[in-house]
């Protein structure tokens, strides 16, 4: 962000969801709630993957990432969100709005790339189960997560970073700096903004979902074809992934393929609510309740802290 010549502009204005104690008092409870579960679950998911050598796989580390990364986009947003409930100023430098905007474009990035990882190993290990070790040996893992840091930092960071706006308001109508909502303050025209906007979505987004559905379409034509309780143990390791991708994708497209002035404030303050705040929540639950490994992991985890 870059203020304009007129007036320099080094602090942000978040309006939030309500000026009413009764109302603010009740989210405070609602999303403190959120936040305890969300830090436990994904906190609980990190200690079983690596302290457990039986979870020491591919697709393990995968969700492990994931985990940190949920933690990171949870603690990113709903601190700050809780302090303003109670506060009447919900005022927030221009600096860490800029770096608020660049952390959550970095992790959404890496979740979307790193959800069509996890699906092209389950493609692997379940379409060709011979040749998974080889595919998936742990270098070739730590290649893939490396490319996609460093491909969601240079698609979805930097151009940001590169292209500041002077902006004429510093009142955000949201919880926090998403960057729709802050483009809506800029002096200039923001055509160009839209375009790059909807072509790094297509990129980021829309291609990381054909990769998806492609590897699903290959992974229920082999399902098909082996016996019914095999069938079974391969659906349950997949429906886990495929609520996660429905989260994610589903909020994030109803947001980024389209002008940004196709949408109100309004629209785009609760459609964050689902990507930064509920999935995260979410995914832990997901995983743990359809994955086979994973609960008798958990069930072995309570029965040895209870005694």
């Amino acid at each position: 962000m870059k203020p304009n010549n007129e007036s320099l502009i080094t602090e942000v204005i978040l309006l939030g969801f309500s000026m009413d104690p009764k109302i603010n008092g009740a989210l405070f409870v609602l999303f403190f709630v959120i936040y305890v579960v969300t830090l436990s679950g994904n906190s609980l998911i990190i200690f079983l993957i690596i302290t457990n050598a039986q979870l020491h796989k591919p697709m393990y580390f995968f969700l492990c990432v994931l985990s940190i990364l949920d933690l990171c986009y949870s603690t990113t947003a709903l601190p700050k969100l809780l302090a303003d409930l109670f506060s009447t100023e919900r005022i927030i430098s221009g600096v860490s709005c800029a770096l608020q905007i660049y952390v959550m474009l970095l992790v959404a990035g890496i979740e979307y790339q790193l959800l069509a990882v996890m699906a092209y190993d389950r493609y692997v290990a379940i379409c060709h189960p011979l040749h998974y070790h080889t595919l998936m040996r742990w270098g070739n893992c730590y290649k893939l997560m490396a490319l996609v840091f460093i491909l969601s930092f240079m698609l979805c960071t930097l151009p940001s970073i590169m292209s500041p706006i002077t902006i004429c308001s510093n009142q955000v109508n949201h919880f926090m700096c998403e960057m729709l909502a802050v483009l809506k303050l800029s002096c200039e025209d923001i055509s160009t903004n839209e375009l790059q906007i909807f072509s790094i979505s297509f990129i980021i987004l829309l291609l990381p979902l054909v990769l998806i559905l492609l590897s699903y379409g290959f992974i229920i034509s082999s399902v098909i074809k082996i016996q019914s309780a095999g069938r079974s143990k391969a659906f349950s390791t997949c429906t886990s992934h495929l609520g996660v991708v429905a989260l994610y994708f589903g909020t994030a497209m109803l947001m980024y393929f389209g002008p940004a002035s196709m949408y109100s404030s309004d629209q785009e303050k609760y459609s964050s609510l689902f990507y930064v705040i509920i999935s995260p929540m979410l995914n832990p639950l997901i995983y743990s309740l359809n994955n086979r490994e994973v609960k008798d992991t958990m069930k072995k985890f309570l029965v040895k802290i209870t005694h």
